[in-house]
Order: structure tokens, then sequence, then C-alpha cells
């Protein structure tokens, strides 16, 4: 850790402040635009290209439209809590930046003042991004309640679900990152990965991360609270102009939060690329440089966020909150126990590089085998088993048949006679 940090000018710290602030705000633009493109490539269709070039200013305008329109608060509104809610989903998306690492020291042009391209560092940096980033379901949340909507308030709760749901299985890929790193600094961490990135050696806490990033974020396939065909839009059913806007921003900063935070624990920080770092003695991880590979990096993150909303349907939410809890968490406490046992044994020098790849080998291959097992079927579930007699109109409403329920002959006459008024 830096001995700069805490022993800078004022100036200096506000300025890093102010400057982040706007980097945050001006990639949400970029962020908006380039998942429109991508997903209209996707879908091969043009996508923005009308407001400046490439379309470029399209989401500038989309937030001045946003701004312009009429802000409708409904009456049966909690109105303080309803006007607290997206402010407390925003702030602290931004705050989460405050120990993030965007590039080792440099000088200030025209000045002769050195500083971190950090804004600051705690012992415990990590555990600061999980505490802060929690927070911002509690302006979900409230949002639900204070809205006064049913769909609004089912939102809330399916979003405080699955944020507590995966952020125990995110905060568990954590683990492995801090046994090998010895640290919670996210300075300590970047530099520790000097020689290595950690998503080599920690691939299973790597692809854990990713997948809980997704659910942390609300994003497709796993955006639940804002089921369009459940819930309508979820929390935000309510909200018009700026404070919907506010809880738009927020997305966007918390997907390049939790791009941001994988690209320093897992791919190196602001580190350049392999092959690109070696060259002229480091010359490409010193000075500015390192924003280009740092700000690279967390794109490919958007990019794969873009892809999945591209690609994948919306999971069912049972089948969801199964996975977490059943599947992630599990396969997270088993990974930490794995390596802590191998970093025991490598400290005692009783396992060398090559056993340890072989062990590796066999595991993934025994992994690989699990995908090919058929599933028991169950006694019910075969083929033979006669699908029960079902009554559309029994309760005296029409309701689709589930999954093996047949429908009875007499359906068009099951509905109950009309009488006259």
């Amino acid at each position: 850790m830096s001995d700069l940090f805490g022993n800078e000018p004022f100036w200096v710290i506000a300025l890093k402040a102010v400057l982040i602030f706007v980097v945050l705000l001006v990639y949400t633009l970029f962020n908006i635009w380039f998942e429109r493109r991508v997903v209209a490539k996707m879908q091969h269709r043009i996508g923005p290209n009308v407001h400046g070039p490439f379309g470029l200013l399209q989401s500038l305008a989309d937030g001045v439209k946003l701004a312009l329109k009429e802000d409708i608060v409904v009456k049966a509104a909690d109105k303080v809590v309803y006007i607290l809610a997206p402010i407390l989903a925003t702030i602290p998306a931004f705050l989460a930046w405050a120990v993030i690492p965007f590039g080792p020291e440099v000088t200030i042009p025209f000045t002769d003042t050195k500083t971190v391209l950090q804004l600051t560092d705690l012992p415990v940096a990590v555990l600061y991004v999980l505490a802060v980033t929690s927070i911002g379901v509690y302006g979900i949340v409230l949002a639900g309640w204070a809205s006064g909507s049913i769909y609004a308030l089912l939102g809330g709760l399916r979003s405080s679900a699955q944020v507590i749901s995966y952020e125990v299985a995110m905060g568990l890929s954590f683990v492995s990152v801090f046994m090998y790193a010895g640290s919670m600094s996210t300075s300590e961490i970047v530099e520790a990965q000097s020689d290595l990135w950690y998503f080599v050696p920690l691939f299973p806490s790597f692809v854990i991360y990713c997948i809980a990033m997704v659910g942390e974020t609300n994003r497709a396939p796993f955006d639940l609270p804002e089921a369009e065909g459940e819930l309508v839009g979820g929390f935000h059913t309510e909200y018009s102009s700026l404070k919907f806007a506010l809880f738009f921003l927020a997305e966007y900063v918390n997907m390049v939060t939790v791009s941001a935070l994988a690209t320093t624990l897992f791919l190196g920080g602001w580190r350049a690329p392999f092959g690109i770092g070696q060259i002229n003695d480091g010359y490409f991880n010193t000075g500015y440089w390192p924003l280009i590979w740092f700000f690279g990096k967390t794109l490919f993150f958007i990019f794969l966020f873009v892809w999945l909303r591209g690609t994948l349907p919306r999971m069912r939410y049972d089948q969801f909150m199964n996975f977490g809890w059943k599947i992630l968490i599990p396969v997270s406490l088993v990974w930490i126990i794995a390596v802590a046992f191998i970093r025991k044994l490598k400290s005692e020098d009783m396992l060398d590089q090559q056993t340890l790849t072989y062990v590796a080998i066999a595991a993934g291959v025994l992994v690989a085998i699990t995908f090919f097992i058929p599933e028991k079927k169950t006694p019910d579930s075969g083929d033979d088993a006669e699908p029960e007699e079902w009554d559309a109109f029994a309760g005296g409403y029409p309701v689709p048949p589930m999954p093996g329920q047949q429908t009875t002959e007499t359906l068009p006459d099951a509905r109950p006679e009309r009488t006259a008024p």
C-alpha cells in the first residue's frame, strides 16, 4: 500500500473524486450506446446511428428526454421514502470506486505533485466494496414498498432475496483470492498478480464470481425483479423522469463496478496483458498507460453482460434461487477448502507444480463426467404414466393446464351458464 494515501493535498483528493464521478457518468453513456449497438449487431439491426457520429450522442439524448418528462408521483406513495429510494440506490454505486485502483503512482501534468491513480485504499478494501454495494438493495426494496403498488413491492422483495443469495456466493469467491494475495487491500492484490493473474490458478472462483456478478446486478438472464411479463417493470414501475433515470444510472454504474472488481481481483487490475507488460522493462505498466488496460478489461466484462442479454432467455425464479443456494454456494465452500489444503501443502514443500497440474486435470475430468450422468427418473415421470384428468373450469375460472395434466373432452361445455341480468 502506497505511503501517499492519507498524505495528499486536499485539492488532489478532490480532483480525483471529481474525475471518478465524471468518468463513471461518461462511461455509463458509452455503455448504454455500446449495449444497443452490440445487441443490434447480434439481431441484424442498425442500432443508434442518428444523434452524433455513429449515434454516440444517443445516450445523451435519452438522458435529456428523461429529464424533460413529467414527474408523476402516485397518490398511494410514501413521498419521503419514494424520493429517497432512487438516491439510496445510486450513491453506493459511486462510493465503491473509492478503493478501485486505476493505475500506479504518476505525476500530475503541469505540476510536480505525485499521486496514485486510486482515491484511497484500506486494509479491508474488498470488504468495503461488498458492504457499500449491498446498501444499494435498500433503495430497491424501499422503492417497491413506497410505491404503493403490489407489482413494485413484489419486484423489491425479489431483488432483496436475489442480491442476498448471490452476494454470499460472490463473497465466498473472494476468499481464495485473499489466501493467495495474503491481503484484502485492492492495491496489494494487484501487486501480487505481477507474475500471474489469478484467473488462471483460481479459475473456479473466477467463474463463480462472473455468474454471481450477473445475479448481483439484476441483469439478463437474471433480471427477475424486473420481469416484464410478471411484474411489469418491477420495483421502478411507478417511477418516471429523473427518479427513473437514477435507477437506470445505478444499474449501469453497478455493472462497471463489478466489472472493475473482477478486473482487480482476477485479471491483474491495471497491469498490461502478457507480452506487452514485458516490453522495455515494463514501460507499458508505468505512467498513464495502465488506464488503457484497466478500462479495456472492464469493457470486456461489459461485453459479457451484453452478450448474455442478447442470447439467453430469462430463468424461472425458483431455478435461479436453487442454482445459487444449491450449486454455487456449496461449490464455493468445497473450492475454498481445496485451496486452503493446497496452499498448506505447498508451504510445507509437500506438493510440486507438476503434481498439482495432474490433480487439477483429474478433477476437471471428473467434473466433466458428471455432466454426462443421466438424471434418475422418478416413478411418476415415466412415459407410460397416465396424466391425470383435469377440468379447466372446475373453480369457475379458466386456467391453463400444468405440465402433464390432460384436459377433459367437454371443455367447451364446461363453462358456467350465463343468466340474464
